[in-house]
C-alpha cells in the first residue's frame, strides 16, 4: 500500500478564505449580518435575545431565526423599530424574514 508523501500545507482560516473568493463573500455577508444585530439588539427585549440570532443577509433581505413561535410574533411586533435601526445605521436591509428554527436542526 502506497501512502502520499506530499508535505501537508496548513492554512489559517484567513488564509483559506483569502484564497477563494467564494468564502470570502460568505464571510463578509456574516460579517454584514452580524453588525446589523449588532444594531438591533438592544430592541429586543433582555428575556428574549437568547432565543434570537442573525440569519443570512442575501440581496438586501436580512433574515432573523429565532427558537419560538411566540418570539417570533413578538419580533414581528418589533420589525417597525428594527428596520428604523438598520436605516438609521446605513445598513442595506429592504425586507426583513423571522424564521422559527426548531431544537435540533
Amino acid at each position: 500500500m502506497a501512502t502520499d508523501q506530499r508535505p501537508r500545507t496548513l492554512y489559517s482560516l484567513d488564509q483559506a478564505v483569502g484564497a477563494a473568493p467564494s468564502l470570502a463573500l460568505l464571510r463578509e455577508r456574516i460579517r454584514e449580518s452580524q453588525g446589523c444585530m449588532d444594531q438591533i439588539r438592544h430592541l429586543i427585549p433582555a428575556a428574549m435575545r437568547q432565543q434570537v440570532v442573525a440569519g443570512p443577509l442575501q440581496d438586501q433581505e436580512w433574515c432573523l431565526l429565532v427558537g419560538s413561535a411566540a418570539a417570533s410574533t413578538k419580533l414581528r411586533q418589533l420589525l417597525p423599530a428594527i428596520q428604523q435601526a438598520l436605516t438609521q445605521s446605513g445598513a442595506q436591509v429592504n425586507a426583513i424574514r423571522i424564521k422559527v428554527q426548531m431544537p435540533g436542526r
